[in-house]
């Protein structure tokens, strides 16, 4: 049976709370044949680096994002699969065996550029249940899921991620992959931790990804308001009504954080639009 190497990349800023866990979380998975390559950001102030050396002697520094983070990680790899990961995130044991299992158990030969894997929020307080519900409010929607696991080969040849954008490139390189692959999607599903967040915090997220929409709705031809951009006009967010009455409270404060995120997403968009 193929047995292909799969190289896992994690990108990191202050992340010591998380990134022991992780990396744990990689080495039991039920595939074993994986190298691990994390890519700190020279700005780390605490012991993000020293916890990533006891799981792997790959160990980089690199700024100023992390799509420059993640390019560089490609160039130093050695697998015939990349998975991209952030470090706030941890793994159901089996699903680098599904993303390989996608392409080595094809029986027909087609062309697959990446695998989607489902995520799940958890996190401390009411925002980070609000967080939970959007993700399975919006689950399997394109607009919403982008791939993280690919062939090295379709990376490369697709150019890695848009260095120019920030928050948007995860879903500019598999839409690209995509005019020319297919997307698959596995049922394992990544447990994604949102902290403890806050409503201003998460508006100056929004704000800082906002920067680069205006330079990506461009580049993949969409337009500005639109179920990419405005949250609202997304149709699952009505076709999956029963989920957010279900606990009306959660619902509530899943629309307000909404709302926060869709503010400080279109100032972040004006100010990109129009600085120099």
């Amino acid at each position: 049976m193929e047995n292909p190497l799969v190289s896992v990349i994690v990108t990191t800023k202050n992340e010591e709370k998380n990134i022991g866990k992780l990396l744990a979380g990689i080495k039991k998975q039920s595939y074993k044949n994986i190298e691990i390559i994390v890519v700190d950001h020279p700005a780390t102030i605490d012991k993000t680096g020293r916890i990533a050396k006891r799981y792997t002697r790959n160990v980089f520094v690199k700024g100023p994002e992390r799509s420059t983070q993640r390019n560089f990680a490609i160039t130093k790899s050695k697998g015939r699969y990349i998975l991209i990961l952030d470090a706030d995130m941890n793994l159901s044991k089996d699903v680098v065996k599904e993303c390989v299992d996608i392409f080595t158990r094809q029986k027909k030969k087609e062309k697959i550029g990446g695998v989607i894997i489902p995520e799940k929020s958890y996190g401390a307080g009411i925002w980070a249940k609000a967080k939970a519900l959007e993700r399975e409010v919006n689950k399997g929607e394109e607009y919403f899921e982008a791939a993280r696991f690919f062939p090295k080969n379709v990376f490369e040849e697709f150019g890695g991620y848009d260095t120019s954008l920030t928050g948007p490139e995860d879903w500019d390189l598999p839409q690209r992959i995509s005019r020319k692959y297919k997307i698959f999607r596995i049922r394992s599903f990544i447990r994604h931790s949102e902290g403890r967040p806050t409503l201003i915090g998460l508006a100056k997220r929004k704000y800082y990804y906002g920067l680069s929409v205006d330079k990506y709705l461009k580049k993949q031809n969409l337009p500005i308001i639109g179920k990419t951009t405005v949250y609202f006009l997304r149709p699952a967010f009505y076709r999956n009504w029963r989920l957010i009455v279900r606990d009306p409270w959660t619902g509530f404060c899943m629309i307000v954080m909404l709302f926060f995120e869709n503010f400080g997403g279109g100032l972040g968009y004006l100010a990109g639009k129009f600085r120099k």
